[in-house]
């Protein structure tokens, strides 16, 4: 039987206000996106051939939070373009062969959807309980629970002396999942899009979604200094009533074809993810792991136990995802690969090869970040250039999200082909150098490394969907073996800028390798510094 889509293909990751302003004002939008579709996917050699894009939020709303904070989820943003702007995106998309998911937000709306106007309103008012109003405990709150952005998660309300519950900022109150009228208008909202046809959603928050009915307080933990919060999330986040909403969830899309959902399943630093639980054929299709994201060194090891501790726990009928950066961390080469502010180590494009190799190459859906392919890193801002309120909150100590999220980088000179105006986040510092034109040009190119793999991983069935073993050898490398039908795959991984020899004896065929051209290889396996090799060990 053949793998669904969403299984076999490479997803890349837009975020809508920095890939690509049609209008000159600065601000990336629908339009941009589809001008630049080829570039994703086209006949041409030179496209990146992904499988599908996951476009961040385009709705209406106050952009306090840029697009997380919604107000009207069936709607475009006039920031980002007008409906007519998405049907075109989503036609000369699917004409591409190129899958179209959207980001869905759930879990909160903005304090200035009408659901929520109406909410505070008045104690009486039908939508009150629409949302989780509480009386506070004596002088105090109505409990313990932080904010993940940072400090308490209620916020008072003065004309009708309750709190209202916000797991994130205090401008996204939390939607009241356990009333049966809330479920069914986010679902009315989903069916909407699904409806207009397009192939999934990225669920924000989604293990955020219901909290204790008793509201009773977390527990106290040293481990969580995550934002200030010194507690677990045991009432907040990854209750069994979730599970159950995405049932719901998974059964509603199952009445299209081909369809699918992946859900940010959040956790923090020094946990473990609790993603594969929700990656089952009753429940999310995909569920990202977020340990991956939380791999600050450049090594081996940190990645190899991410893998194999999700490979132990997934389920039968599960899948993994994994993605080296998002919009909210900072970009993998910035934590992973030695780039700095205004320079780069002379082995970080290298260092990128081999991360780009294994993201590509693991058992799994890989998920790319707009802009990895050409070695985007991040940047320091000075206070009067975030954006973010997050890094407005904390800044110096912490950037926020700024860092992540520059425009796209096309060409060189100003505005770097995203804009003719100016730019919404200041352009990275390394902009000529790393712009798509520049990399195209050169055939041993991060970029056109990216291009290399991903088309190797679309040749060969064991790379798609095959089997995975991970194998024992030097503590530098990372060695891996897919398997699928009879093809059988070696993949090999030295993070170590030094030569180093494996116990593994080998007879087989070069399929890629960034350090080498021979075409065979017999005997004892050795791997250069900083090599990602991909041999056939069996047809």
């Amino acid at each position: 039987m053949k793998s669904p889509w969403w299984k076999q293909g490479v997803i890349y990751q837009i975020y809508v206000r920095s890939f690509a302003d049609s209008n000159g004002d600065g601000i990336g939008d629908l339009a941009g996106i589809t001008a630049h579709l080829d570039y994703l996917k086209s006949a041409a050699p030179e496209s990146l051939d992904v499988d599908a894009i996951w476009l961040t939020p385009f709705y209406n709303g106050p952009d306090r939070d840029f697009g997380y904070d919604v107000s009207d989820y069936r709607s475009v943003s006039p920031i980002y373009g007008s409906m007519e702007d998405f049907d075109r995106l989503l036609s000369e998309a699917h004409k591409r062969g190129i899958r179209v998911i959207i980001d869905f937000v759930p879990n909160h709306t903005s304090d200035e959807h009408p659901w929520f106007v109406e909410s505070r309103a008045s104690l009486n008012n039908p939508k009150r309980n629409w949302y989780i109003w509480r009386d506070g405990r004596g002088d105090g709150l109505p409990n313990n629970w932080r904010a993940a952005s940072g400090g308490p998660a209620w916020r008072f309300d003065p004309k009708s002396g309750q709190y209202f519950y916000h797991a994130f900022f205090d401008f996204q109150p939390d939607l009241n999942w356990r009333n049966p009228e809330v479920k069914a208008a986010i679902m009315g909202d989903m069916r909407f899009w699904l409806e207009k046809g397009i192939d999934g959603f990225r669920l924000d928050l989604i293990n955020y979604l219901l909290e204790d009915k008793d509201f009773r307080d977390n527990n106290f933990t040293a481990a969580g200094w995550y934002m200030g919060c010194f507690q677990d999330s045991q009432y907040t986040r990854d209750l069994p009533d979730t599970h159950r909403v995405i049932a719901e969830f998974r059964r509603m899309l199952g009445e299209f074809s081909d369809r699918m959902m992946v859900g940010e399943i959040v956790s923090y630093p020094w946990e473990e993810s609790a993603a594969a639980e929700y990656t089952n054929q009753h429940e999310l299709h995909l569920a990202f792991n977020m340990e991956m994201l939380a791999v600050v060194s450049f090594g081996s090891q940190g990645f190899r136990r991410v893998v194999e501790r999700f490979e132990r726990k997934c389920p039968e009928d599960g899948w993994p995802a994994y993605s080296l950066s998002n919009h909210d961390v900072p970009r993998h080469l910035g934590r992973l690969a030695g780039y700095i502010i205004y320079g780069r180590r002379a082995d970080a494009e290298e260092k990128g090869k081999v991360l780009a190799t294994m993201l590509l190459t693991l058992r799994g859906t890989p998920f790319m970040y707009y802009g990895e392919e050409l070695g985007m890193t991040n940047r320091w801002f000075s206070r009067k250039d975030i954006r973010d309120p997050l890094g407005k909150k904390f800044w110096p100590l912490y950037q926020g999200r700024d860092s992540s999220r520059t425009p796209m980088l096309w060409e060189k000179g100003p505005g770097a082909g995203f804009t003719t105006g100016r730019p919404w986040l200041p352009l990275d510092p390394k902009a000529e150098h790393l712009c798509v034109a520049m990399a195209a040009a050169r055939p041993d190119s991060l970029l056109n490394h990216y291009r290399k793999v991903i088309r190797l991983r679309r040749e060969c069935p064991a790379l798609a969907v095959g089997d995975f073993q991970s194998l024992n050898g030097p503590e530098e490398a990372f060695i891996y073996r897919r398997t699928f039908e009879g093809q059988q795959i070696l993949v090999a991984l030295n993070f170590a800028a030094k030569r180093i020899s494996t116990n593994l004896a080998l007879s087989g065929r070069v399929l890629h390798s960034n350090r080498r051209s021979e075409e065979r290889i017999s005997g004892d396996l050795a791997l250069a510094p900083l090599e990602a090799l991909v041999a056939l060990e069996k047809e």
